[in-house]
């Protein structure tokens, strides 16, 4: 499996593939219309029978989320896009939304169509200003057009559609926390049950899905299940984006089909940086545990990524060859975690905060082997007792890098300090004030 399968990168070469024209003389918009000759039921059929399965990393089948969405709830039924792309390293949605807006558009009313949903909220991180306002002069575009709005296309059928601009928080991109902070409140993790198929968004049935995962309906609808199952794996079907960045040749989006390893994507991009050596990467982001050399030949798909001892996650390839010390790659994450922690519950809060200081001491060279120990100590608390998912990401990389490369965590104290550098300052150097522990 060698071949890249550009589909919805396909026309971003084009220098109007952001506009409502371009996208249309591709067959842009094509889909809706067939849609909307189908009964909704059947379309939650076809996702299902295609087996597309949610691309913002928990790969849950997304035809099956719509299909949890109770059938006598008197309450409005709501879509909700989750596009607040904040995991370290992951950068796919963000670029698709800027050069392909119109395919999330068309996939948002359709995937609305779908559920009988006539408003549909696309949550985005405010940061990025410029993706805001491309995909608001699309929405805007769609209107004009008939595309959303009251009838659409003639066909009977009522959608809005809002852009809301985030406040930057990584906690927002857990869906009950951005359903808090889209409803105006402090965006922080509800307790599930209730799911938010039943009491989501304005405590109404919701449905609430990754940008890649409803820009890929409109394929679906227009070019059938078998098209889609053609490409990926048996229980991982289709194709998605590999974000290829650090230490590579040629990093950046590579969309190819589920399975793909990343020998054979390294391959496309010009493999490690000339003259190095890869050393360790993740293959999710750095809230999945990392993987090694060994690790090269491992499919890409959600059950072998799985089976290897990480997770598929975003797809966010980030490479690190042996220039680079482990130690201070972990530390510069979990920092990351402590700052974004929304400090709801205590063992995200206090284990971040706790493992960033030991982490900073052991860069130091002041660490000790019980150090070693109380690191993992603390993931064990952790881990599966954090009010949502972010305190468990945060023990991947701990665990994994002490697994891989504890003899490194060893030198950093036995010589004294990083054998890599040891001018650097400390992970908490010139890091702002945050509620996970700043102001000790």
């Amino acid at each position: 499996m060698t071949t890249l399968t550009p589909i919805l990168s396909k026309n971003w070469d084009r220098p109007d593939s952001f506009t409502i024209d371009g996208y249309q003389s591709t067959g842009g918009y094509d889909a809706l219309r067939k849609a909307l000759t189908m009964e909704p039921d059947s379309i939650v059929d076809l996702v299902k029978e295609a087996g597309l399965r949610g691309r913002g990393g928990a790969g849950f089948p997304t035809g099956m989320k719509w299909g949890f969405l109770p059938k006598d709830n008197p309450n409005p039924r709501y879509l909700v896009v989750n596009a607040d792309e904040s995991e370290p390293g992951t950068c796919k949605d963000i670029p698709l939304m800027l050069a392909n807006p119109h395919v999330l558009v068309e996939g948002v009313a359709i995937a609305a169509y779908a559920i009988k949903s006539s408003q549909a909220f696309i949550y985005v991180r405010g940061e990025v200003l410029h993706v805001v306002r491309r995909l608001r002069q699309a929405v805007a575009d769609a209107y004009e057009a008939g595309l959303l709005g009251k009838d659409v296309l003639g066909k009977g059928f009522d959608l809005d559609v809002v852009v809301h601009a985030g406040a930057g928080a990584y906690i927002c991109g857990e869906e009950t926390a951005l359903l808090d902070s889209l409803e105006g409140y402090k965006g922080q993790p509800r307790l599930k049950p209730p799911f938010p198929a039943v009491a989501g968004l304005y405590a109404s049935p919701t449905v609430v899905n990754n940008v890649e995962s409803i820009a890929s309906v409109p394929g679906i609808v227009a070019n059938g299940a078998e098209w889609f199952t053609s490409m990926g794996t048996e229980k991982s079907a289709g194709f998605g984006f590999f974000s290829l960045s650090g230490h590579v040749t040629n990093p950046g989006q590579y969309e190819a089909p589920l399975g793909i390893t990343l020998r054979e994507l390294l391959d496309m991009a010009g493999g490690v940086r000339a003259g190095h050596e890869l050393k360790f990467w993740t293959p999710g982001g750095s809230s999945t545990p990392i993987f090694t050399e060994e690790h090269l030949d491992v499919p890409l798909d959600f059950e072998s990524v799985g089976a290897a001892g990480s997770m598929l996650g975003t797809r966010a390839l980030q490479i690190f060859d042996e220039t680079t010390c482990v130690v201070r790659a972990v530390g510069r994450w979990i920092a990351f975690y402590a700052h974004e922690s929304c400090g709801k519950c205590t063992p995200c809060r206090e284990g971040n905060y706790w493992m960033v200081q030991v982490l900073d001491r052991l860069e130091r060279g002041e660490g000790t082997e019980a150090d070693i120990d109380k690191l993992l100590d603390i993931c064990d608390n952790l881990l599966g007792r954090a009010f949502c998912a972010l305190g468990d990401g945060a023990t991947s990389p701990v665990m994994s890098s002490i697994k891989y490369f504890r003899q490194e965590y060893v030198d950093h104290f036995e010589k004294g300090g990083c054998p890599f550098d040891h001018s650097r300052s400390t992970i908490w150097a010139d890091r702002p004030t945050s509620a996970a522990g700043g102001n000790r």
